[in-house]
């Protein structure tokens, strides 16, 4: 009987280390070949490129973690930043950069808040409640936009986001890092991070402990929310303009990468330093493929398999006692 606890954590490791160096290799082979099939890949302009295009992923990503380390998910965050983006371009002329900022952030929160009371109050899992979530949230941006781009005249968001503070490198990227250090001290060095853990290594156990449940699970989906409304503005900084098709590939994009980074959908596992690995395998993919001219049908079919074979690798088959 000894032997079984000493067998499960020997998985647990093994499962952690895989989880830290397919990322890795990933990312090395990836550089190699695109930069044998095109050498301009490999290149100072095209690094900043691949920076400019994974910020907001990487910010959205973050979001999709923070909800995947409890064992849920949430299907809404791309049409959250889709939706915060265009308040943003139609709030940035009349209160300015701060104050658009501050809409942004609040709706995400408050989007958070609601699909976080809907999974824990009402008991409805987070898969059906965020896909819901995702069509109400698409539909109020597309009233609002009336399917049109949302144009606004300030100019301080655009040059914030497209300008360059430090070393030439555009601040969306500094933004975006910085964020992702921040979440990672929050993961590892308080007890919000200790407890969203707790959750996903076992909600039961969790609250046998102690572990309010029901606030962290809810503050875990205001936190995801919060940072995809910050995610839109900056996209709106970004592009110019608020779009209503601005967040339509980030959903795909931000789950392929949390998981390849090596945060398990079971929750427990993983975090946001792994998620900052999985979207740099996600954006040397796609960036590679644009570079190499392989057709946007095909880069869905790829990034599809990257997923399927990104969770096989990475899922504690031992939480489950069937796969469903």
């Amino acid at each position: 009987m000894a032997d079984k606890p000493a067998s499960a954590a020997k998985k647990s490791s093994d499962l952690s280390l895989r989880t830290i160096i397919l990322p890795i290799v990933a990312i090395v082979l990836l550089i190699a070949y695109f930069s044998y099939v095109n050498p301009l890949f490999f290149s100072s302009s095209n690094a900043l490129n691949i920076g400019r295009q994974s910020s907001v992923l990487l910010m959205v990503a973050l979001a999709g973690t923070v909800v995947i380390l409890i064992g849920s998910i949430d299907l809404s965050v791309g049409a959250l930043v889709t939706l915060t983006g265009i308040l943003a371009a139609l709030t940035v002329d009349q209160y300015g950069l701060l104050g658009a900022t501050l809409v942004g952030v609040g709706v995400g929160a408050l989007v958070g808040l609601v699909n976080g009371s809907l999974v824990t109050m009402l008991r409805v899992p987070s898969f059906l409640v965020t896909l819901g979530m995702l069509s109400i949230l698409s539909g109020v941006s597309n009233q609002i936009s009336q399917g049109q781009s949302i144009l606004f005249t300030d100019s301080l968001l655009p040059d914030l986001v497209n300008g360059s503070f430090v070393l030439g490198v555009p601040n969306v990227i500094w933004f975006a890092l910085i964020a992702t250090g921040l979440l990672t001290v929050v993961a590892f060095r308080t007890k919000l991070g200790r407890y969203l853990y707790a959750l996903g290594g076992g909600e039961i156990v969790a609250s046998h402990a102690g572990v309010p449940v029901t606030f962290y699970k809810i503050l875990a989906f205001m936190l995801a929310g919060a940072i995809c409304g910050l995610a839109g503005v900056m996209l709106t900084g970004q592009v110019g303009a608020g779009t209503p098709t601005a967040g339509s590939s980030l959903l795909l994009n931000s789950i392929a990468a949390v998981v390849m980074g090596g945060t398990a959908l079971s929750g427990g596992i993983g975090g946001p330093h792994r998620t900052f690995l999985g979207v740099l395998v996600i954006a040397i993919l796609t960036n590679g493929m644009d570079v190499t001219e392989v057709n946007s049908f095909t880069q869905d079919i790829v990034k599809g398999f990257v997923i399927i074979l990104a969770v096989s690798l990475t899922i504690d088959r031992s939480k489950y006692l069937f796969i469903k």
